[in-house]
């Protein structure tokens, strides 16, 4: 099963919004075969790790990290392909939450008189596919909250400079992130303050989709997101009824969504929603304070990872990461516990989800 799992991770960056599955088949004690899911619409896991076989498959053991699945999609169901190949037993790592694989996958499999067994190295298996997992469940993007600051809590100087507050093995990292991520999120001041092209720089990197929160469609129209729109999917959040600026963006290749406002912002939760109408499963929010204190007061926010380089920055308008009113009652605060610690160089990198 943990090499199931290794498989699995290959195909990070690549299936979104499926799920990432790695297969690994034992025949006589020997590895006979082994696959994962390479690509979104492609053949699964199970599937080509059959194609792998160069021996027969009956009486076979398959081990996958997640539950077969038992429906006609982009693919045919993997159950059938299990069931014609006589593979005698399925070791399960965790159970699909996908309504329409949910355990079917399991009847079907001994239905066809098929030994079953579940939950073997379930966490792991369930921390591989965490997006994935909440993304099913909430028909919502999974939220990834990231930033870099100073040991003094500090995301920018008061003059706004912040290149480069962490160093450059944590920001190989990030670009990691972005790799793995769907989508990254920023708001329109950090367009315009900083011109991003908001893309991942590794070789071979899967390109995230861009988006954008612009409640007035301040978007100039020579920013980079804007001149490489058809380059990468890139998104704009608006509530502006400007239609000559919105044809003018969408002419150039930016998809425009139609947010409405609460409190003079864009409406998060219902752009969030949107969003997942779209499939995109997971969001890296590289946002300022604003945009991220809003995410954190709605609930949005399911992991956080910060950056936090030995530096003191200072100054009462230096900005933060979160910015707004503030909390009242520290009861009130949004509570996340500590899953992962390690060093990038001198930087100090801290991994958070939600309690």
């Amino acid at each position: 099963m943990k090499l199931a799992i290794e498989e699995a991770k290959r195909g990070r960056g690549k299936v979104n919004p499926n799920p990432l599955v790695g297969a690994v088949i034992v025949k006589n004690d020997q590895i006979i075969g082994q696959g994962y899911h390479e690509k979104f619409g492609g053949p699964h896991a199970e599937i080509n790790a059959i194609k792998s076989c160069q021996t027969d498959l009956e009486g076979a053991t398959l081990y996958v990290n997640l539950e077969p699945c038992c429906h006609f999609g982009k693919t045919p169901p993997c159950t059938q392909a299990i069931i014609e190949k006589k593979i005698k037993k399925v070791v399960i790592g965790s159970l699909d939450p996908n309504r329409l694989v949910s355990a079917k996958g399991v009847q079907a499999l001994k239905e066809a008189g098929i030994e079953v067994v579940k939950g073997v190295c379930q966490e792991e298996c369930q921390e591989l596919n965490r997006v994935f997992f909440h993304f099913i469940r909430t028909n919502r993007p999974y939220v990834l909250l990231k930033y870099a600051m100073s040991l003094d809590g500090k995301i920018a100087t008061r003059t706004g400079d912040s290149k480069w507050i962490s160093g450059s093995a944590s920001r190989a990292r990030v670009q990691a992130l972005r790799h793995e991520m769907m989508g990254i999120m920023v708001g329109i001041n950090t367009v315009i303050k900083d011109d991003p092209r908001l893309s991942c720089r590794l070789e071979n990197g899967r390109q995230p989709v861009r988006i954008v929160c612009d409640t007035h469609l301040r978007l100039p129209a020579d920013a980079r997101l804007v001149k490489t729109a058809r380059e990468s999917p890139t998104i704009i959040g608006t509530a502006s009824q400007d239609l000559e600026k919105i044809r003018q963006l969408e002419k150039v290749g930016c998809q425009i969504f139609r947010v409405p406002q609460k409190d003079g912002h864009l409406d998060l939760k219902i752009f969030m929603e949107q969003l997942g109408k779209a499939s995109i499963d997971g969001i890296l929010l590289e946002g300022g304070g604003t945009l991220n204190e809003c995410a954190l007061r709605l609930g949005l926010v399911e992991a956080i990872t910060i950056f936090m380089a030995p530096k003191i920055i200072g100054g009462q308008s230096a900005k933060t990461a979160v910015e707004g009113v503030g909390i009242e009652s520290l009861q009130d605060a949004p509570a996340f516990n500590l899953t992962k610690m390690q060093m990038f160089d001198q930087d100090i990198c801290l991994e958070y989800r939600k309690r």
